[in-house]
């Protein structure tokens, strides 16, 4: 079995976490470190944006009335409220054989893992190969988790987990969320609307295809449980063992410099 780092972070605020990702997956890409599985939180709650999604999608006057923070993520994809939920990273050099292949391929292997955990904590998850579109629907609407794209993660026709990757250098960062409880229209008080009416729109599309671990099992499940069957189901699904770990002198430094750099900076943040 290939020996893997995990690293658990504590709830931190949105550019940190960002910036941990990036320099892991620098670290990675050199093969300065092993390959890790992260899994983390945040705090305060955080509207990230897709890497070239528009800003103007957000309001920041409703943002601060909040108290939400705002950043960028380095990978694609749209809005997403971060709050109530666990967060996954798989970083690995290229070759790795987890991660080896195309984005599909590579996908497709690690959404395994995340249905088997899925799975112990008695979800009746799958990735559906091709998802048909809502009439009515757009793909491109500012909120990640309106409607399911083609091979995401649902429970009865619903979206469960988004996930997206970023490749760099030799190295491959794919970082998902998986939200546990809580009301996932909230992010809506974050965006900016043309109107009423395309407020509601979203509002319904959300609640039509999108829920949280809770709303599926009628229970709360906490963040620790659901890292456990991350952890076992990673493991037994791909093969490697986990061992572990925290971020070194290296990576911590370099994670300081990007937020201070990039993350936390309006230049990153606002740069489309």
């Amino acid at each position: 079995m290939e020996l893997w780092r995990l690293i658990l972070h504590p709830p931190a605020h949105g550019a940190w976490n960002m910036a941990v990702d990036e320099a892991i997956l620098e670290a990675c890409s050199a093969h300065a470190v092993p390959p890790t599985l992260r899994l983390y939180a945040w705090d305060p709650p955080c509207l990230s944006l897709g890497y070239a999604q528009p800003s103007s999608d957000v309001s920041t006057e409703a943002l601060a009335a909040q108290g939400w923070h705002l950043v960028r993520r380095p990978t694609g994809g749209r809005a997403i409220l971060h709050t109530d939920e666990l967060t996954y990273a798989v970083i690995a050099p290229a070759e790795n054989p987890v991660v080896e292949g195309s984005v599909l391929e590579s996908y497709q292997r690690i959404a395994r893992a995340l249905l088997t955990a899925l799975n112990q904590l008695s979800l009746p998850a799958r990735a559906d190969q091709t998802y048909p579109l809502p009439a009515g629907t757009e793909r491109n609407g500012p909120v990640c988790f309106e409607v399911p794209s083609n091979y995401e993660i649902t429970v009865n026709g619903k979206k469960l987990i988004g996930s997206a990757q970023s490749r760099k250098q030799g190295g491959v960062l794919q970082h998902g969320t998986l939200p546990l409880t809580g009301d996932l229209t909230r992010i809506l008080r974050g965006l900016s609307f043309e109107n009423t009416e395309s407020l509601q729109s979203a509002r319904t599309r959300l609640l039509q295809h999108a829920t949280t671990v809770e709303a599926v099992l009628n229970r709360t499940v906490s963040w620790e449980e659901a890292a456990r069957a991350m952890i076992s189901a990673f493991e037994t699904t791909l093969g490697i063992s986990l061992t572990p770990g925290e971020l070194t002198p290296q990576e911590a430094n370099r994670a300081q410099a990007l937020m201070e750099e990039k993350y936390a900076h309006p230049s990153w943040t606002f740069r489309v």
